[in-house]
């Protein structure tokens, strides 16, 4: 194949491959008898390996290393096939971490993500904002928590943490101090969770209260985020909003 064949076939200009031949990086088996280039199979197939590696960020001077000595363009393919892979799963991560910051911003969490992660460890709340905005994003609840918390600094997400940790602290302790989960001291304590709620995010009524309640046990991720502060909490804490709100109507 002519010079102006390979460029248009790689996608490459011809003064690119000019410049390979000139560096020795990728020069064609033969010349014609007016003194053109002429590449061979054997030559695409190591300028293919030469776009892989500067593809994946190698510098020429590189690229010439790995490509010097007896390697078959098998082991070419593997080697670029791990180097591909790593890259892969590396610029999976940067796309999972940029959708995390798009779903955190469009909750309102305005805070860095060593800031988030400061507030909520392990726990990511953007994760659930697509499923809460599809369940609750018609209702003056949704369209009141999203004014709120876009208003909140990181000193505010700070003290609305300590208020959750301490009534569930104090739910997990009348827990293992065996309260029923039915009696005024733990409705007290649901009660003190619903008004955190109104107070932080947006009126919580008693009956979307229970509805939050029966959410503790049926959903797997909630249940899940209880059941590592004490074992049996969720359906403590469900029992006693559930209680509650029959309690307040």
């Amino acid at each position: 194949m002519k010079v102006g064949e390979v460029a248009a076939l790689a996608g490459v200009t011809v003064r690119t491959l000019h410049h390979y031949d000139r560096i020795g990086l990728l020069s064609p088996s033969g010349r014609t008898a007016a003194g053109y280039r002429q590449y061979a199979p054997a030559d695409l197939d190591r300028l293919h390996a030469v776009l892989l590696y500067r593809e994946l960020g190698f510098p020429l001077e590189e690229v010439a290393t790995l490509l010097s000595g007896d390697v078959d363009p098998a082991e070419h393919l593997r080697r670029q096939h791990r180097l591909l892979r790593d890259r892969l799963e590396r610029t999976q991560a940067m796309v999972a971490a940029v959708e995390k910051e798009m779903e955190a911003r469009n909750m309102g969490i305005s805070l860095t993500p060593e800031e988030r992660f400061e507030v909520f460890g392990d726990w990511l709340p953007e994760e659930y904002a697509a499923e809460a905005e599809q369940k609750w994003g018609q209702t003056d609840a949704w369209a009141q928590s999203q004014q709120r918390t876009r208003a909140m600094t990181k000193e505010d997400w700070l003290r609305v943490k300590a208020e959750s940790d301490d009534v569930e602290a104090r739910f997990a302790a009348a827990l293992r101090s065996g309260v029923p989960a039915d009696s005024e001291q733990a409705m007290d304590l649901a009660e003190e969770h619903r008004q955190q709620i109104s107070r932080n995010f947006y009126d919580c009524s008693v009956e979307i209260h229970a509805g939050l309640g029966r959410m503790y046990v049926e959903d797997q991720r909630f249940t899940a985020y209880y059941e590592r502060i004490a074992p049996g909490l969720a359906q403590y804490v469900s029992t006693a909003v559930q209680a509650n709100a029959a309690r307040q109507s």
